[in-house]
């Protein structure tokens, strides 16, 4: 099959976060398994300056009612696989790919709206007739609407594939701000109250919609699981689909980790002591391998679970424990943090920054790893703390419930686990944490082990993606 990706960022050439990783590791995947991969993606700043790629076709033309657009089409090799760069300068040419320093940018309904119809366009200017276009989030969530109505007639065998990475952000603008939308057709039914919903759009135009978890695609028929999209997502039951996202392990494995003092693996963990030393030496914290050290390494948002983690820390720092947060975000959260971190040096410490190096030595040096969120789509670091013997703390949400399973008594729990959305279930989870770690050590260690030999590879979710792709033709 001819895979084509339209997609605002790929790991390793550009990455704001989460979609960059799926964005490099599922195509090479696909190209594993043998399907002809194609990436289409814009030329941002940042890959001009580092890249300089030539040309490959004479200067594109896309016309809109009272508006001319000019672009080129850049192009490399890229571990194989052949990445068709959309090269307009007004709207890529900027410092950050969605945002300034300070706010986003006022046009980005514009710039992905143009970015979508000129991945149409660099498809017709290469010859490339996908069977498949598989557009990632909102950037690219009008490419469905455009193909649909497409009068060339170019892509009448080709099929659309919309996977929601994270339905919090639907790209909402007015119609009004979008020059390539404004005069087009078919778009007044998009518009409601003088406002596009772009990833409403890719839901009710694309052949198929999948998102990231099995258990996030349950969440997005509820209204508060899809952000109020939920009746369009009902409307489209049958064809929507969750794929849990696979773990780079070659990225995260202990046994390799060039950032820890020592490696550590299933069968032989004492070196992570020595990790949990350099972890607590590094955070400030006193270097003692009996206390349990809790980590957490994400965005300083509410989605990541604070309006229930800052109520409890008085009552968690009353038990023999220590805790390790790393990360930036939201400033009042970083304050109340900061604050929090002064006044229980030996206890808590918060690092408002981010490194690989800090966010790799959490990981290994922890003995469990904090993810209460409100909603997490799929989640990658309850991942990657199972791959190092970190046990997970998670509430049950999107793919945290697909990936750890909850600890009681004997069970062959992986973690644990908590459903209600409140401080006090989280506080009790703790503690049951806790009294594991310090009532068994053999248990805790074979759960331990339990979450290292766990793997949630790439290889399946491309299977499954496969799988899809072969349906959706059929």
């Amino acid at each position: 099959m001819n895979i084509v990706f339209a997609i605002s960022e790929v790991e390793e050439l550009v990455k704001t976060g989460g979609l960059a990783d799926v964005g490099k590791a599922l195509p090479l995947a696909l190209d594993t398994l043998g399907e002809s991969i194609t990436i289409v993606m814009p030329y941002y700043q940042v890959l001009a300056e580092q890249l300089n790629l030539p040309t490959v076709t004479e200067q594109q033309t896309l016309f809109t009612e009272g508006q001319v657009y000019h672009f080129d089409i850049r192009y490399m090799q890229w571990h194989g696989i052949p990445i068709y760069f959309v090269d307009s300068p007004e709207y890529f040419m900027r410092e950050g790919l969605y945002a300034n320093a300070f706010e986003a940018y006022e046009d980005n309904g514009e710039r992905f709206s143009f970015f979508s119809g000129a991945v149409l366009q660099t498809l017709k200017a290469i010859d490339k007739k996908p069977d498949i276009i598989h557009c990632h989030d909102w950037h690219a969530a009008m490419l469905p609407f455009l193909l649909t109505h497409d009068k060339s007639g170019y892509f009448d065998g080709t099929k659309t594939i919309f996977t929601i990475h994270n339905a919090a952000f639907q790209g909402v603008h007015k119609l009004e701000s979008i020059s390539f939308l404004r005069h087009h057709p078919n778009i007044l039914a998009q518009v409601h109250g003088g406002y596009i919903n772009m990833l409403q759009s890719g839901i009710e135009f694309a052949t198929k919609v999948t998102t990231v978890s099995p258990n996030y695609a349950s969440e997005l028929l509820t209204d508060l699981g899809s952000h109020g999209l939920h009746e369009r997502l009902v409307n489209r039951q049958a064809d929507l689909s969750g794929i849990l996202n696979g773990c780079d392990y070659t990225q995260w494995n202990p046994e390799t980790d060039t950032f820890l003092p020592e490696n550590y693996s299933v069968e032989n963990l004492h070196p992570k002591t020595a990790c949990k030393r350099a972890l607590q030496e590094k955070s400030g914290l006193p270097e003692n391998g009996n206390v349990p050290l809790i980590g957490m390494v994400c965005r300083l948002t509410e989605q990541k679970g604070f309006s229930y983690i800052l109520p409890i820390l008085d009552d968690l720092i009353k038990h023999n424990v220590q805790m390790a947060i790393v990360g930036t975000g939201d400033p009042k959260v970083c304050m109340d943090l900061g604050e929090f971190a002064q006044q229980h040096p030996d206890q808590f410490a918060f690092i408002n920054g981010f490194s690989s190096e800090h966010a790799h030595l959490v990981e290994a040096g922890a003995d469990f790893f904090l993810m209460p969120s409100q909603f997490e789509p799929c989640g990658l670091n309850q991942m990657y703390s199972l791959a190092y013997g970190t046990i997970p703390i998670v509430r049950s949400v999107g793919g945290l419930k697909d990936t750890v399973i909850d600890y009681s008594n004997d069970s062959e729990g992986t973690g644990f686990v908590f459903d209600d959305p409140t401080p006090h279930a989280l506080l009790s989870c703790i503690r049951r944490a806790l009294l594991a770690f310090y009532e068994d050590a053999g248990k805790f260690r074979a759960m331990q082990q339990r979450g290292m030999r766990t793997r949630f590879t790439w290889e399946a979710a491309a299977k499954n993606y496969q799988q899809l792709y072969v349906s959706t033709l059929n």
